[in-house]
C-alpha cells in the first residue's frame, strides 16, 4: 500500500515494469484471483510512473508539466477517453469503482516530494503525506480486493500509515543522502534539533530517541490494522494482511538493530518472510 518505491524513469507511453518478483508487494498481489491481481498491477503501474516522476523527472517546471498531464490524464479517463497510458486502469476504475480523488491524491502526494526536498515537516504535513503515498494508495486496494466500504477505508487509513513510517524508518539514510528527511520537526525540537538538516539529523547522538518515537506510532497503526482485520471477512483481507505481516517484520528489525551509527540496512530473515507468506497466503 505504499507507493515511494523508485525506479528509472520510462517513456510516457509505456507502462513500468510488474513488481520485483520475491518483494512483499508482488507475494501479496499473487494471491488475488487473476482479475483482481490484474487490477493491482495497473494501478502499482500509475504509482510507479507518477513516482518516477517525483524522483528521475528532471527540473522542477518539467515535473510540474508531467504531473499535470498525469491528473489530465485521469480527468480524461474518468470521462471516457483515456489516454494510452492510463488505458489499463478502465476495466478497474469500472468494476471496483476506483475513486478519482484517490489517483489525485497519489499525484498530489508525488508533487510534494517533486519540488523541494521535504525536510523536517511538521507532524500535520507528514500525516498528509503519508496519506496521499500510501493511504490513497490503500483505498484503491481495498476496493480491489474486496472490502466492505466502511472497514476498508480504515484499514487504507491505518495500513497506510504503518507501512509508510517503516518506510521512512528503514531509508532515514538513503532519504539523507538525497537531501531529504521525513522524521517530524517536533519530535527533532524536542532532542534540540530546532533547525535541522537530514545530515545533521541523522548524526545526532539522540535521534534514537525520534526515530523510537515514530517506531510507537507505526506500531499503533499496524495495531489499528490487525483489528479492523480481525472483523473483516477473512478473504477479501488476505493481500493487506501479508503486507501488514511483512513490513512489521522490518520494523522489528530495526528496532532490534537500534539507531545508532553506523547503520546497516536491515532485511528480515528469508525464512521469516516465507513463514509470513505461508500463514497469511492460505485463507
Amino acid at each position: 500500500m505504499t507507493a515511494t518505491a523508485t525506479a528509472t524513469a520510462l517513456p510516457a507511453d509505456e507502462a513500468p515494469a510488474l513488481p520485483a518478483a520475491g518483494s512483499s508487494f508482488y507475494t501479496a498481489m499473487r494471491l488475488l484471483p487473476k482479475e483482481r491481481r490484474e487490477a493491482m498491477y495497473a494501478v502499482y503501474a500509475f504509482c510507479r510512473a507518477v513516482d518516477d516522476v517525483a524522483d528521475d523527472g528532471g527540473a522542477a517546471d518539467v515535473r510540474a508539466a508531467e504531473l499535470d498531464r498525469w491528473r489530465a490524464d485521469v480527468d480524461a479517463l474518468y470521462a471516457g477517453k483515456p489516454p494510452a497510458r492510463v488505458r489499463d486502469l478502465v476495466v478497474p476504475v469500472q468494476r471496483y469503482d476506483l475513486k478519482r480523488a484517490d489517483f489525485h491524491a497519489v499525484i498530489d502526494g508525488m508533487a510534494m516530494d517533486a519540488f523541494e526536498d521535504i525536510v523536517a515537516p511538521d507532524e500535520a504535513t507528514l500525516d498528509l503525506y503519508c496519506d496521499r503515498v500510501a493511504s490513497a494508495v490503500g483505498r484503491l486496494s481495498v476496493r480491489i480486493f474486496g472490502m466492505p466500504e466502511a472497514l476498508g477505508i480504515k484499514l487504507a487509513w491505518h495500513e497506510g500509515r504503518a507501512l509508510q513510517l517503516t518506510n521512512i524508518l528503514r531509508d532515514i539514510d538513503e532519504d539523507a543522502e538525497r537531501g531529504r528527511l521525513y522524521l517530524p520537526r517536533e519530535k527533532l525540537a524536542a532532542i534540540g534539533l530546532s533547525d535541522p538538516t537530514p545530515q545533521s539529523a541523522i548524526a545526532h547522538p539522540r535521534i534514537g530517541e525520534v526515530c523510537a518515537a515514530v517506531a510507537a506510532e507505526a506500531e499503533a497503526h499496524y495495531a489499528e490494522t490487525w483489528a479492523i482485520i480481525a472483523k473483516s471477512p477473512r478473504k477479501p483481507t488476505k493481500a493487506a494482511r501479508l503486507m501488514a505481516a511483512a513490513y512489521r517484520l522490518y520494523l522489528v528489525a530495526l528496532l532490534k538493530r537500534g539507531w545508532a551509527m553506523p547503520r546497516a540496512r536491515v532485511k528480515p530473515k528469508k525464512l521469516a518472510l516465507v513463514a509470513v507468506a505461508l500463514r497469511h497466503g492460505i485463507v
